[in-house]
């Protein structure tokens, strides 16, 4: 048994089972990749895919606990060669955080420029995804951590810790009805053509849900994944908008106004998301401090030791 036959078998899955692909994404060949997962099941005693002649269609039974074992394996070996390289350089690395457009837009500049000012010599990435996108990056190791609103605290083999609240707002132009009502009803917005975000987006799911229990159904008219998209369209008074309180911003906003809208759809909570069993270089730790000074190091590792999983503000 060795390291380039689990390799394989973890490459294998991720691709479809497609071995050619496989072995394209591990510059080897797709004969080898065969040749050697067909030799760690015989090592085994055990079929680790079901097969259809010579192609492999999907996993046995021992071959998801395969699996498991396999993933396990690799994510320590991967945390092993982490630890090597943050001793070699503390303050320096890469850094790929997978994050939605809504957070990458309106709450990441200001903590991502004073993530640069203290480590000058990390290269950070930015990834943009919906947040099922982005929680894979992470659960394939092509992000270090994830941050969004939408159901990343439920995906298998993520730790999530809570970042801070928000509400959103209503937006409209400056003359509209609307600004005349002191506290705005659910049943008021929905007299209006409303432009709103994509379904994975935002906190979307929360506005759904409100107008639901009260047995409205509002005339959403279009639906994007970027709050200045919906202003824009608001501004030409096509409806009115609601978007993530965050996005919006009275100086550069100056043609619209924004109505709160807590009390109707209720407050959402952003989260970040690690891999369970990562090895995370001190500088991540740092970065996750910045986004939300009520986590810290200490509560961080608590965490991934399964020690606080319900934490919460």
């Amino acid at each position: 048994m060795n390291l380039h036959q689990l390799r394989f078998v973890r490459e294998a899955v991720r691709q479809n089972y497609n071995l050619t692909d496989a072995a394209k994404a591990l510059f080897t060949s797709q004969p080898g990749v065969s040749k050697a997962i067909i030799e760690l099941e015989e090592e085994l005693g055990v079929d680790i895919f079901t097969r259809h002649g010579k192609r492999i269609r999907g996993l046995t039974e021992p071959g998801r606990l395969v699996l498991s074992s396999v993933e396990l394996i690799m994510q320590e070996i991967d945390s092993l060669k982490r630890i090597g390289k943050e001793y070699a350089a503390q303050d320096s690395g890469s850094f790929t955080i997978a994050t939605t457009h809504t957070q990458a837009r309106y709450t990441l500049p200001k903590v991502v420029q004073a993530f640069m000012q203290k480590y000058p010599k990390v290269r950070l990435s930015l990834l943009q995804g919906n947040p099922k996108q982005i929680a894979e990056m992470v659960q394939r190791d092509q992000a270090d951590l994830a941050i969004a609103t939408e159901s990343i605290a439920a995906i298998d083999g993520l730790i999530t810790l809570p970042c801070y609240q928000w509400e959103h707002v209503v937006v409209v132009p400056p003359d509209h009805p609307l600004l005349r009502i002191k506290s705005v009803t659910l049943e008021e917005v929905a007299e209006h053509h409303i432009i709103t975000y994509d379904a994975a987006f935002a906190g979307r799911s929360r506005i759904d849900q409100a107008f639901e229990k009260r047995g409205l159904k509002p005339d959403v008219l279009l639906e994007a994944i970027d709050a200045d998209v919906i202003k824009t369209y608001v501004e030409l008074g096509m409806g009115v908008g609601i978007i993530a309180g965050m996005a919006f911003d009275p100086e550069r906003d100056r043609n619209l106004r924004a109505v709160p809208a807590g009390h109707l759809f209720g407050m959402n909570v952003s989260r970040v998301a690690v891999k369970q069993g990562a090895y995370l270089r001190s500088y991540i730790y740092t970065f996750i401090e910045l986004l939300a000074p009520t986590l810290n190091r200490k509560l961080i590792e608590q965490a991934m030791k399964g020690e606080h999983e319900n934490y919460e503000l």
